[in-house]
């Protein structure tokens, strides 16, 4: 699996994500190829070498005849161009994608429906190039999920082709509902509607979401770095996006070996049932192997409970302190068993509710047993509706 980090200092345009998922990798000559299906006119995309405060990376330009500007556009144009083009069907369904979002947001704006909008600015020639460019360049990295950081905008105004206009600009910010931003003191438009459109269907479309668990539990490492710098100069940062690479690191299988380790007991029947729950949780975080509580009758026929943990010597003396402060027992009983384990790895299985982690135990080179993690299925039969039982039996079967 490969995520795209999107990190911006300078905001976010059309050509500035374009040219940094080209200084990552995109190839720009496959790009222009295959983008010349579109039926556009004349056409052609520089990239060159660019730097702005002492950052390197890469700036897009494109150029076309004047009279091929074409800037007012509906959306069923758009529609027609992405259909009759020679692109890959998930390019052209994605860049599709951002176009209706382009739609609804300005429908919001002008109190009309999508399909009445006319593209102004986003409907020119390199707009399309942008949209398009873009969502081809993130197919050719093989991207499966988008992250992106809090985005800086900009203040002032900006004369457009309805007038003047705050900054951000209305469809930007319809846009952005949602999104992290930043506010500045740059007068000008930083985050462009092309450049959130873009983003926020990347977000929304692909398998992540802002800075969600994935990248918070999961291990990955960069591959691919790439900068996009804007035209403009601003006047207190760089005008750079950055998009970083990272592809997803398998968890390697649990080398923890079979061997001995410590039992703690103790028998409690004064201690209230939240506070067991809280001292199992909070023994977990602290490195128990394992921390569970039995039903147990104890002197005098009275209701209690035992408690047990299993831990590695290494942490026996900061679990026997947890057991006596978060808790009410005078003793804690301790002994030496010997534990027999599976290899374990996880494995992630894609569902129709989205991605859910497996637990695999090996033994003897064989996997024998696999167990959906619960936690996953959870989240993803609360996202979807359904019952847990539905995910856990899908994940199972994807298996």
């Amino acid at each position: 699996m490969k995520v795209l980090r999107i990190d911006s200092v300078g905001g976010a345009s059309g050509d500035m994500i374009l040219a940094a998922l080209i200084d990552a990798g995109a190839d720009i000559t496959s790009l222009k190829t295959q983008l010349a299906s579109l039926e556009l006119g004349e056409f052609d995309i520089v990239s060159e070498p660019a730097a702005d405060r002492h950052f390197h990376g890469t700036r897009v330009t494109i150029s076309y005849p004047e009279h091929e500007n074409h800037p007012h556009r509906h959306p069923a144009d758009i529609t027609r161009l992405l259909d009759g083009a020679q692109l890959p069907d998930d390019v052209k369904h994605v860049a599709g994608k951002v176009f209706d979002r382009l739609a609804a947001a300005e429908a919001a704006i002008h109190n009309t429906t999508p399909d009445e909008v006319t593209f102004h600015e986003v409907g020119a020639v390199d707009s399309v190039l942008d949209i398009a460019g873009s969502c081809l360049a993130l197919n050719m990295l093989a991207i499966d999920a988008v992250e992106i950081s809090p985005l800086p905008v900009g203040r002032g105004t900006v004369e457009g082709a309805h007038g003047v206009m705050p900054v951000p600009v209305p469809a930007t910010i319809e846009l952005l509902k949602g999104q992290r931003i930043i506010r500045t003191d740059e007068p000008f438009e930083l985050v462009t509607p092309t450049g959130a459109a873009l983003l926020m269907e990347w977000k929304a479309g692909l398998r992540t979401t802002e800075d969600g668990r994935r990248m918070a539990d999961e291990t990955y490492t960069p591959v691919g770095v790439g900068y996009g710098f804007g035209h403009r100069k601003l006047d207190s940062r760089p005008n750079m996006l950055r998009a970083t690479v990272l592809s997803h690191v398998p968890s390697p299988p649990d080398a923890r070996p079979s061997g001995n380790c410590l039992v703690l007991e103790c028998n409690l029947d004064d201690t209230v049932p939240e506070l067991l729950g809280s001292l199992t949780r909070k023994l977990l975080s602290q490195g128990a192997l394992d921390a569970f509580t039995t039903p147990v009758q104890m002197k005098k026929q009275r209701p209690g409970t035992l408690l047990t943990v299993l831990c590695d010597a290494g942490t026996r003396d900061l679990l026997v302190d947890t057991v006596f402060t978060e808790s009410t027992t005078f003793g804690i009983r301790e002994h030496t068993v010997h534990r027999t384990m599976l290899e374990r790895r996880h494995v992630d299985v894609e569902t129709p509710y989205g991605t859910v982690r497996i637990k695999v135990g090996t033994w003897k080179g064989n996997d024998i047993t696999r167990a959906p993690e619960h936690d996953d299925c959870v989240k993803r039969a609360e996202e979807h509706g359904v019952p847990v039982r539905s995910v856990y039996e899908a994940a199972l079967r994807a298996l």
